[in-house]
């Protein structure tokens, strides 16, 4: 693992452990890890200096700077906007994880492709996290700027902001230190996903780098007002995993009164996290490579925070203390989108959760069995054996009265 955090106007740095269990090549805080899902909020930051430039607004429909862009809703694909994409409420079934070369029209090769995509759930009638709606806005920056999305993110943000250390194709990558994603303690069977997700996922760097990149948005350092992308665009209706709130990029929370701005990422055997207090001028960011990540990084969260600014972490929801009992069969059934299917089984008054990645990503994680314990009438919680971390999801309805369950920062539908 490696860790930087900014406080006090300094940034201070540690590392530990092996880049690769098969070599041994030891972790420095120069290294490079895959940043993952961290890297939506600098495509969504792409947006926003596109937008003060007046070179787009946030309610712009995506088709009007993409005129060739589709999803299989023809509705949806006249209105959704780039706001939609950079709140995750488009609707649009978004783990599509396609390989279209590594050529430099691979983002618009992606876009191409999201034609057949179907709606998850109505225009802007929940949140659920879509990698596709980020590779689409990637396509937009590339549209307005004229250049790929790699080029056009350094441009925008890694050379104004001087980062020495972050770069997004794996020939740029190999000039430093890098590490190996590890599943079950060995590496990963590859090293990273494929570069159409480039806009979503695939920027790497030190955290020193994603912790000057927060600094740059505790102060107007590189945009206007980087307060535009703390405010609140949607309720997260499982509020119980990543936060209360999404922003344009961030995700939203409160601790003890005190505004957070976070998000998290995740590749193949590695993992981000990146905090920031704005009214601390502080930021964290850990980049890990292996074993229970989500753990490690409440554990480090929950230390830190206290050790810097007094606050505490809220603890992860888990069971109640004294059993609740309510109706586990009114949830039983399939549960499904694009990436991910969950069977949900009652038995003996006990609700059954089997979640099994489908698709591109079937190959990448092992299924998931588990039972889920009711803390309330429609949340419930669960822990995968070999976890230390419980795992939340909420049971709720549209307006339409159509049932969905919200685990893992998505909105999955009942279709059985």
């Amino acid at each position: 693992m490696s860790l930087a955090f900014l406080h006090g106007g300094e940034v201070h740095e540690f590392a530990a452990g092996v880049l690769n269990a098969a070599t041994g090549v030891e972790t420095t805080t120069d290294s490079l890890f895959q940043i993952g899902s961290v890297t939506k909020v600098w495509t969504a930051t792409q947006i926003v200096l596109l937008a003060e430039q007046g070179r787009v607004t946030l309610d712009t429909p995506v088709v009007e700077v993409l005129p060739e862009f589709r999803v299989a809703d023809p509705e949806v694909t006249k209105v959704v906007t780039v706001r939609h994409l950079l709140t995750h409420t488009s609707g649009i079934d978004g783990d599509l994880f396609l390989d279209t070369g590594r050529g430099d029209d691979c983002v618009e090769k992606y876009v191409a492709a999201c034609a057949d995509l179907a709606q998850n759930h109505p225009l802007g009638a929940t949140q659920s996290y879509c990698n596709s709606g980020f590779t689409i806005a990637g396509r937009v920056v590339e549209r307005l700027t004229g250049k790929v999305w790699d080029a056009a993110l350094r441009e925008q943000i890694v050379e104004p902001l001087g980062l020495t250390h972050t770069w997004t194709l794996p020939e740029d990558v190999l000039r430093f230190r890098a590490a190996m994603g590890h599943l079950d303690g060995a590496p990963a069977p590859v090293w990273g996903l494929m570069r159409s997700a480039g806009p979503a996922g695939l920027i790497c760097a030190r955290p020193a780098d994603v912790v000057a990149f927060a600094r740059a948005h505790l102060d107007t350092g590189l945009l206007a007002d980087p307060r535009v992308m703390w405010e609140p665009q949607v309720d997260i209706p499982n509020p119980h995993t990543l936060g209360r709130q999404w922003g344009l990029g961030w995700i939203l929370d409160e601790w003890q009164g005190r505004r957070i701005v976070s998000h998290g990422g995740n590749t193949v055997g590695q993992a981000a996290m990146l905090w920031a207090v704005p009214d601390a001028d502080t930021a964290v960011c850990v980049l890990a490579n292996g074993g229970d990540s989500a753990a490690f990084q409440h554990a480090l969260a929950t230390e830190l925070f206290d050790e810097l600014l007094g606050l505490a972490v809220p603890p992860v929801l888990g069971p109640p203390a004294e059993p609740f009992e309510t109706d586990v069969e009114r949830y039983a059934g399939v549960y499904e989108r694009a990436g991910a299917r969950m069977t949900l089984t009652a038995r003996d008054g006990r609700l059954s959760l089997y979640f099994e990645a489908i698709g591109a990503l079937a190959g990448m994680q092992p299924p998931m069995e588990f039972d889920l314990v009711p803390v309330d009438d429609t949340t419930f919680v669960g822990r995968p054996e070999g976890q230390r971390q419980w795992l939340s999801a909420v049971f709720y309805e549209l307006a339409d009265g159509s049932p969905y369950v919200h685990f893992g920062a998505r909105a999955t539908p009942r279709i059985a």
